[in-house]
């Protein structure tokens, strides 16, 4: 992942915190209304999303899998045997890809780094006091660098809503640029909870306050509120990474995450990436989906079996 600029929002000493993100916003059209986004997601998937429905995007979505098990069943054995399923099913199909990631809380980073085999296969660890982003920023921190000394690759956290919600901007960027120094070269995604940002206007915003303070990737939720992702989230989020490209040339990954459930979901968020973002966002690992259930439908439909591998 190419670095990015974190100082576009600290331009001038003279100017009040506030100030500043409002100039950065103010280089994109934030003024966003929500009929006007939906009216133009139904437009985009009515057109173009049938065309996709291809076994070659099928293999392409499998291979943006992010495995995901946040639960408070989850174990040293259940996060090892799922690991291992992931090992058992690239060896079985080795004409398949593989998936993007594994995704787990911090204390089993270890477990998975330590258990899997596939060359390839990230571990992914949510950080930061997930899933509210309420505790302390020394605990965001010390979670971070405990997670990745046991082994995590990617870290995904979650953005202050709170903070963001009463314009304190720059606690949100402050606690966002500290656990990217903290992952240095390893990709941090920062979950926008996009269900409680609630219009189009509030995700733009913390869209690019999110990239301009270090995100690597912009995630949409963490699947443990009520609203999730939707397309017209998605939508919001992938012009924001294409107009921040057009502006540096540094392209930023787009995760969707929370009710992602069904091969046509996955269809939708795919036509999304695809015709905003372009191949190059597939080809470069720059499109994750966070699922639990997921890749079984997506081996189900690639194969044509009953297998549920994982």
């Amino acid at each position: 992942m190419s670095e990015h600029c974190h100082c576009h929002c600290h331009d001038e000493e003279s100017h009040t915190p506030r100030n500043r993100y409002e100039e950065a916003f103010g280089k994109y059209n934030c003024h966003l209304h929500d009929e006007e986004v939906h009216a133009a997601v139904t437009r985009l998937l009515e057109s173009k999303k049938a065309q996709y429905n291809t076994p070659e995007v099928l293999r392409e979505l499998l291979s943006t899998v992010e495995l995901t098990t946040l639960t408070v069943t989850d174990s040293q054995e259940s996060v090892m045997r799922l690991t291992e399923k992931v090992n058992a099913f690239a060896e079985a199909h080795p004409d398949l890809p593989h998936l993007a990631t594994i995704c787990v809380y911090p204390n089993f980073a270890k477990t998975v780094s330590e258990t899997l085999s596939v060359e390839g296969v990230e571990v992914a660890c949510v950080s930061g006091g997930f899933p509210s982003s309420q505790t302390f920023q020394e605990i965001k921190v010390a979670e971070t660098a405990l997670a990745l000394h046991e082994g995590a690759t990617e870290i995904d956290m979650v953005l202050s809503v709170g903070a963001f919600l009463e314009g304190d901007y720059e606690t949100c960027a402050d606690e966002i640029a500290e656990m990217k120094a903290v992952c240095g070269e390893y990709d941090l995604k920062v979950i926008l909870e996009t269900g409680a940002l609630q219009t189009a206007e509030n995700i733009k915003r913390a869209s690019i306050l999110s990239i301009y303070a270090g995100a690597d990737f912009i995630k949409t939720s963490t699947g443990k509120i009520s609203v999730s992702a939707t397309p017209e989230a998605a939508y919001v989020m992938c012009q924001t990474i294409k107009e921040y490209f057009k502006e540096t040339g540094v392209r930023i990954g787009f995760k969707a995450a929370g009710g992602v459930s069904t091969v046509d979901d996955a269809l939708t968020y795919y036509t999304i990436v695809r015709e905003l973002l372009g191949k190059e966002w597939l080809d470069e690992n720059l499109f994750r989906i966070g699922t639990s259930r997921l890749a079984n439908l997506l081996v189900q439909a690639i194969t044509g079996t009953d297998e549920k591998p994982f």
